[in-house]
């Protein structure tokens, strides 16, 4: 996992993932060691945003837009909310924005799949105001500032200081 390849003293902290990244997707991955924290941003009571670039086989379309608006319940039974997309281009393959607002099992990758475009690509780029640097090289980290801490914190609707760092 993410947690084998962090340094020895890190280890040490109780770190845990806020979320997942499947083997095959990419892109900003937060780790805490405050779990209220973590449970608020992924919990959709709280309206936390996760927005994800996407390329995928096939045309996206505006009617697929309006099924992410509407939420859908794919055909295993699972009821997505209300998600975004914003198509960027479409085409043979289609790049779009997909914003969630809770953090199902692959849930961009199915919901994308359910209008008939399977993923080639995902990479999450944000969760609330946290914004993935393209400065910041794949596989490496850096810590958060106390102002990014805080308004996470506010985003999960806790106010700053309630978590322990």
């Amino acid at each position: 996992t993410v947690l084998d390849l962090l340094p020895p003293e890190l280890k040490k902290q109780g770190l845990s993932p806020v979320g997942r990244l499947d083997k095959d997707t990419e892109g900003l991955l937060l780790l805490t060691n405050e779990g209220g924290l973590a449970h608020d941003l992924l919990s959709p009571r709280h309206h936390v945003d996760k927005v994800y670039y996407t390329r995928v086989t096939g045309r996206l379309t505006e009617e697929d837009c309006r099924a992410f608006a509407a939420g859908m319940v794919l055909d295993d039974g699972l009821v997505c909310q209300s998600a975004g997309l914003e198509i960027l281009s479409a085409g043979e393959e289609s790049e779009a924005y997909v914003t969630l607002r809770e953090g199902k099992f692959h849930q961009a990758k199915r919901m994308l799949a359910a209008c008939g475009t399977p993923v080639v690509y995902l990479k999450r780029l944000s969760m609330g105001s946290l914004t993935l640097e393209n400065t910041l090289p794949a596989g490496n980290f850096r810590h958060l500032t106390e102002a990014e801490i805080d308004a996470l914190r506010r985003a999960a609707g806790l106010m700053a200081g309630d978590c322990q760092k």
